[in-house]
């Protein structure tokens, strides 16, 4: 968690303020400089900092590297109570306190009766195995070092370091062990321990120094580590062919096992022993969509879905089209489709013009939707020479029914501002202040924010102090709760964290707004009271906000609605 922010002076905004109840620290104080009064813990009359306290006791200050209390060694700071590393311990060691027989000063005493500075001053002078005289090395003065200088580090190393691997695995077989019955393996009836061993034991060796590797440079931490090479290995002792290469629904098993399934496919991609035969989540879908439709109307459906899809480079051109494109024609154009389908027709090149007007709603926003898919399916199929004419052709469907923007909920928005959970509190900021879409704080990167700036979209947004301080406090617990992460996108959370290119989803951004609220809603709301506090100015909302003219006006007509007039239109929709 960060520290609360410390009140600066107004005049000089460096050092804190002299009491609460000022603007102003001793120094800016008008009519002065005034001299500050001693620390109220240690009577020190330098280096005030606030509320009566220096710079060495204040909690929330960064006072400066100063001697150790014990041996004097500099570079020690507050962590250890001013203490090195070696005087701690010897604190800890030896509790017997008195005058050190060679310095006299009244310290903690070891063994010998003598204080850690004296006894490491005879340690630096005595030669091969020579008799440890403390009182003679010290006769002439000590040697002062610095701080923590003494230890080699070893207890600060990992238990075990991973290799350095001199080349990549060797690429796999070209062989391939048919076989005459296919099973499918249940790796949840036994344990890890009962799995057979890899049949080419050099080979597994191998890929196991290559995982190894690949998790090091990766920075994941041992739980993943581990299981990377326990799933790789348990792969690979069921390989029907050593030394072949694996496919990805053979490793989405090991699931069964209790083990993660991506850290086995990043190895295996990177190493190049990776077959992904895995089908896309969506084309499943659309397939589950279509089932039960004759047959060449399935093939001309799904010609339509590949060029929505994966879109055309060469004419007729076509850009590929977004999923909720592709998922919203496909709900509005099947229930027509599936009447066709019902009444006899089992081929898109049967349907005439009256066909389509037929089975259009008369009116309303049904007849819009149900024609806009309809019109997206036979106009692609003409375009590619799969019909021979085009029965939407000038039929007119209407246009579909806008919906109003409303206010949001404010007490909802001011209880996830001042929220416990500093990312519900970072993402509601940043779109209740400066209207930004759920999609673009997914894709923020931490370079995004310079300079109290919000680069994004192409577009630089001047941040307000209380969204400032939401994400630098974010900021601070994401680099204390991962400060290892390669990942450089600026919301995570702890399985983006493990991954370098893997960004927050769509339903975490759902989950993180809150009970009650959307980023949808709360964004509506900010451009909804924008446009009512400048009277309906177009331009204000293009700049402020990204939006399109067309997109603009849908807020400026809600100026003078009977329901958004009055006190509501001139509230604050995000401090309340």
């Amino acid at each position: 968690m960060s520290r609360p922010r410390v009140r600066r002076c107004t005049s000089c905004r460096t050092t804190p303020v002299a009491m609460p109840q000022v603007d102003f620290c001793f120094t800016c104080w008008p009519g002065g400089p005034v001299i500050p009064p001693p620390c109220l813990r240690c009577g020190s009359r330098f280096g005030y900092f606030a509320a009566g306290l220096c710079t060495r006791c204040h909690p929330y200050a960064t006072p400066p590297v100063e001697s150790c209390r014990d041996c004097y060694a500099w570079g020690v700071t507050r962590l250890h109570n001013w203490r090195c590393h070696g005087c701690s311990t010897w604190r800890a060691k030896y509790k017997v306190v008195g005058d050190c027989r060679t310095c006299g000063r009244a310290t903690i005493l070891g063994a010998e009766g003598v204080c850690r500075l004296c006894r490491k001053q005879a340690t630096l002078v005595r030669t091969g195995r020579d008799k440890l005289d403390v009182v003679a090395a010290n006769r002439n003065g000590q040697q002062l070092f610095l701080a923590n200088m003494f230890s080699d580090g070893s207890r600060y190393q990992p238990k075990s370091t991973p290799p350095a691997a001199d080349h990549p695995p060797r690429r796999p077989v070209r062989h391939q062990q048919l076989l005459l019955f296919t099973m499918e393996r249940d790796l949840a009836a036994c344990g890890r321990a009962a799995m057979p061993a890899p049949p080419d034991p050099a080979f597994a060796d191998e890929l196991d120094r290559h995982t190894r590797c690949y998790a090091a440079a990766r920075r994941w931490g041992k739980k993943h580590t581990d299981e990377a090479r326990w799933g790789i290995r348990i792969l690979l002792g069921l390989q029907d062919t050593p030394g072949a290469a694996i496919n990805a629904t053979e490793v989405l098993q090991l699931r069964a096992a209790g083990l993660r399934t991506w850290t086995v496919l990043e190895v295996l991609a990177d190493a190049g022993l990776l077959i992904d035969d895995r089908h896309p989540a969506f084309d499943t879908w659309f397939h589950s969509q279509i089932e039960g439709l004759p047959e060449p109307m399935t093939t001309e459906l799904l010609t339509w879905y590949h060029v929505m899809r994966h879109g055309r480079p060469t004419s007729p051109r076509r850009r590929p089209r977004s999923e909720t494109t592709i998922r919203l024609h496909t709900s509005w154009a099947l229930p027509t489709l599936r009447a066709w389908a019902t009444s006899g027709h089992t081929t898109l090149r049967e349907i005439s013009k009256d066909d389509v007007l037929d089975a259009l709603p008369a009116s309303g926003n049904q007849r819009s939707t149900a024609g806009q898919g309809l019109k997206s399916v036979f106009r692609v199929l003409k375009e590619h020479k799969v019909l021979f004419t085009d029965p939407t052709r000038r039929v007119k469907t209407g246009e579909h029914a806008s919906r109003q923007p409303v206010p949001a909920n404010l007490d909802a928005i001011r209880q996830a501002l001042n929220s416990s959970n500093l990312a519900q509190a970072a993402v509601v900021a940043l779109i209740a202040f400066h209207g930004l879409r759920p999609g673009h704080i997914r894709r923020l990167k931490v370079t995004d924010l310079r300079d109290g700036r919000l680069h994004t979209d192409g577009r630089v947004i001047v941040l307000a102090e209380p969204v400032l301080d939401r994400l630098n406090r974010w900021l601070d617990y994401r680099h204390t709760r991962w400060p290892n992460t390669l990942n450089d996108h600026f919301f995570l959370h702890y399985r983006t964290a493990c991954r370098p290119d893997a960004a927050v989803g769509q339903r975490w951004t759902w989950l993180i707004t809150g009970k009650g609220l959307s980023g949808t809603a709360i964004r509506e709301d900010r451009i909804l009271n924008e446009a009512h506090a400048t009277d309906g100015d177009v331009r204000r909302l293009v700049d402020l906000f990204g939006l399109s003219v067309q997109a603009s006006t849908r807020y400026t007509a809600t100026v003078d609605h009977p329901g958004l007039t009055g006190p509501t239109a001139n509230r604050d929709s995000t401090t309340g």
